[in-house]
């Protein structure tokens, strides 16, 4: 850790401030409804994806997962060429699996400490939202696994509001195999239809925007498509898709895939970006820069290498002018 990440650790130590446990009571401090429920203009906010250290070597060598030192200098190099922004972003959200080791598999504690420790050299004027992903929780997660990725990480869903946006994080897992804890799968419905409603009401004040956030994407290119391990069940889906649009749900974003995918159907966006860590197609390890307006969210993928030296491009920037 450099010198100025170092003074960072400490301020935000010093002010009792724990970076990564703002997501508590189904709310995010900082980010609420009374600070942050009138629109003030446009802003953007950055979306990452699994950094997931030791996928890399895993999946190239095996091992299991015992090696992460390359995931650590990307998650550093993101944190680098995002604090180099002007202006910031309101937040950065990571759309889950932020290490590889399963609950209670070898290397899980020490995964989640050196991810800690690389994003600690975020500035502090920009908030981490944290999203859980199927390896924080495992494949079928349980009480347990959930309590303890809320232990580490905040809660596993909950919402918060920027800029007059109203942002919903969702433990998508649990839309993909709740079968071992079915009572929790109820409860983020039962939260879930609450937050729809207050996103369509009329009651004031009323979001310009609502967002959604989630590890599974609904789907990869088409509403339609088959069940595939990088998607979420049709049934599922299909069901979820409607209960968005109704609501006014402008998008959705997502990771899982470590790929660049998804598509615009009916108005709703499904936005898939790849990974900071390990990729499994074409694209390159980065992050996504999300612009919203009043009347749109525009957003494109950056390489690590491309943010860091060049910035947003102009046409981004020309989005945030008043």
């Amino acid at each position: 850790m450099d010198v100025t990440s170092e003074k960072i650790r400490e301020a935000r130590m010093a002010e009792g401030e724990d970076t990564f446990l703002r997501a508590k009571h189904r709310s995010f401090s900082g980010l609420n409804e009374d600070a942050e429920c009138e629109w003030r203009g446009p802003f953007f906010f950055i979306q990452t994806a699994d950094p997931q250290l030791g996928l890399m070597k895993d999946w190239t060598e095996g091992g299991g997962g015992d090696e992460w030192s390359e995931e650590v200098q990307l998650t550093e190099q993101a944190v680098e060429a995002v604090n180099r922004l002007s202006p910031r972003p309101r937040f950065m959200v990571l759309c889950g699996d932020l290490v590889h080791a399963m609950p209670d598999a070898p290397f899980r504690a020490e995964q989640e400490r050196d991810l800690k420790k690389a994003l600690q050299g975020t500035d502090p004027s920009i908030p981490l939202v944290f999203v859980s992903g199927n390896h924080d929780l495992g494949n079928a997660p349980t009480p347990g696994t959930v309590e303890h990725y809320c232990r580490e990480w905040g809660d596993d869903y909950f919402s918060f509001w920027a800029g007059g946006v109203l942002c919903l994080v969702l433990n998508s897992q649990l839309f993909y195999d709740s079968s071992a804890c079915p009572e929790l799968k109820e409860a983020q419905e039962v939260w879930l239809e609450e937050q729809l409603k207050r996103a369509s009401s009329s009651t004031e004040p009323k979001p310009k925007h609502t967002l959604v956030f989630q590890h599974i994407p609904l789907y990869l290119k088409s509403p339609g498509e088959e069940d595939d391990y990088f998607n979420l069940p049709k049934d599922v889906r299909l069901v979820l898709i409607e209960r968005f649009k109704a609501a006014g749900v402008k998008a959705v974003f997502s990771g899982h895939y470590h790929r660049n995918a998804g598509g615009l159907h009916d108005g709703l966006d499904m936005v898939v970006s790849s990974a900071i860590g390990c990729q499994l197609g074409e694209d390159t390890h980065g992050v996504r820069v999300v612009v919203v307006t009043a009347d749109s969210i525009v957003h494109r993928y950056y390489s690590l290498e491309e943010l860091g030296r060049r910035g947003m491009d102009n046409d981004l920037r020309k989005l945030l002018q008043p």
